[in-house]
């Protein structure tokens, strides 16, 4: 959809001219960008996309009794970057729907240190469900995601890195074990990392 401008849209004037200068609105599945005081409006992340824990939990129930698959992963996608979607896109390719599980500001934070993370959860969350391959989101808040496994007990649990299933974190790794989910482990392009394109940013 391309962009218009923003004295298209009826809305604009609920917006206070504070938040017109230099910012964003969203509503009625549409932000509005302002800078320079030039607006413009284009869709937000489609909502449809967007879960809480107990509707992906459904949805992975209606799976199950259609004999579909629920491909489940989760990580922080700080900046999103080629090996990113490199993986999202083996991991889509492992059963009929992905669910990715990003980590909310408070708990990159506490994983990745005080300077983390660089867009807000809800930007991230955003980016993530614009692309095609990505189903579903679900933003969660604690460090670890074991909660969130047992509650949505996806088919499929797709982990990208230099991990085998003994070298997961333990928690994590029983309450897959219990759920009964497959797990893969998948390559990450080397070289490819939120941390490597930091550190060149830094040079």
């Amino acid at each position: 959809m391309p962009l218009a401008p923003v004295r298209e849209v009826h809305w604009m004037l609920d917006v206070p001219s504070r938040q017109r200068a230099n910012g964003v609105a969203r509503r009625r599945g549409f932000a509005l960008a302002w800078r320079g005081g030039l607006g413009l409006a284009f869709p937000a992340m489609p909502a449809a996309k967007l879960k809480t824990p107990t509707e992906a939990a459904a949805i992975r129930d209606d799976f199950a009794r259609r004999g579909r698959r629920l491909v489940f992963t989760n990580g922080c996608f700080d900046l999103l970057h080629v090996g990113h979607v490199r993986y999202l896109q083996q991991a889509r390719a492992l059963g009929d729907a992905l669910l990715v599980a990003v980590n909310g500001d408070a708990s990159v934070r506490a994983l990745k240190g005080p300077t983390r993370p660089l867009n807000s959860e809800d930007d991230r969350a955003e980016v993530l469900a614009a692309l095609a391959g990505v189903d579903f989101v679900v933003v969660f808040h604690t460090e670890r995601v074991t909660e969130l496994i047992r509650t949505i007990r996806p088919q499929v649990y797709a982990k990208g890195g230099d991990y085998t299933i003994d070298s997961l974190n333990p928690e994590e790794r029983v309450a897959l074990q219990d759920t009964g989910a497959e797990i893969r482990i998948l390559p990450l392009v080397p070289g490819k990392s939120t941390t490597a394109i930091l550190e060149q940013m830094q040079k």
